[in-house]
């Protein structure tokens, strides 16, 4: 059955990506919740989908305690989703403030996540391949999603991953048709698509088997989940 997971916690709460976010998405019912964990410049993994906060700076720069008290570190997070699973998108994008051409940040991250007893409950996503390949090398028994840019050719992708060791992609619905999906399901690859908002849509990713539907509307999604069951 389809996983549906919220996308940067509840959507329509008044800040995504917080404890309050995390909290209302996991009280519909959902199995997951996507959030994205940055780096600030004292090294705590914080949770905020932008580089940088308007009027306050680029994360990177700021120490955690300089932070607006509503973003959240990455072990407060975890601790609202208990119960739930959480796909962890680390925010490492060359060219972005803060990004680490090293190995470094995706290792604090997986050794944060084993810290706080989350191994078994999490799958790590990046749109930075070397990043998830990174995560690979620290720990190849955690979950790890390569997360594909809307424009990307999703079809050459099962392919790269299979040949990392990772689990999944994670392309934008619309690169997916449904040879696709079961070319990678084939070759053992699960198939987590982003981020999917409309009925006709998600009625297609659930009618396809897609293994998470991530989403600004998991009432929705749950919903037309249960009428198909």
């Amino acid at each position: 059955m389809t996983s549906i997971y919220a996308h940067r916690g509840l959507h329509l709460s008044e800040r995504e990506n917080t404890v309050k976010a995390f909290l209302e998405a996991k009280a519909l019912g959902v199995d997951g919740v996507e959030l994205d964990v940055r780096r600030s410049r004292d090294g705590a993994l914080v949770i905020h989908h932008d580089a940088g906060i308007e009027a306050v700076g680029d994360i990177c720069d700021l120490d955690v305690r300089s932070l607006p008290p509503y973003v959240a570190t990455l072990a407060e997070a975890l601790n609202a989703c208990e119960g739930i699973r959480v796909n962890v998108e680390i925010k490492n994008i060359p060219g972005d403030p803060g990004h680490d051409p090293t190995p470094g940040f995706a290792h604090q991250v997986i050794d944060e996540i084993i810290e706080l007893g989350w191994r078994e409950r999490v799958i790590i996503s990046s749109f930075d391949l070397a990043t998830c390949e990174a995560v690979r090398q620290k720990d190849a028994s955690i979950d790890i999603g390569w997360l594909l840019d809307w424009r990307k050719d999703t079809a050459p992708t099962v392919a790269m991953v299979a040949d990392r060791g990772l689990n999944a992609i994670h392309p934008f619905f619309q690169r997916l048709d449904p040879e696709i999906l079961a070319n990678a399901h084939h070759h053992g690859i699960a198939v987590n698509v982003w981020t999917v908002n409309g009925a006709p849509d998600m009625e297609q990713m659930l009618e396809w088997g897609v293994d998470t539907l991530i989403t600004d509307d998991p009432a929705l999604a749950i919903s037309l989940r249960a009428a198909r069951s």
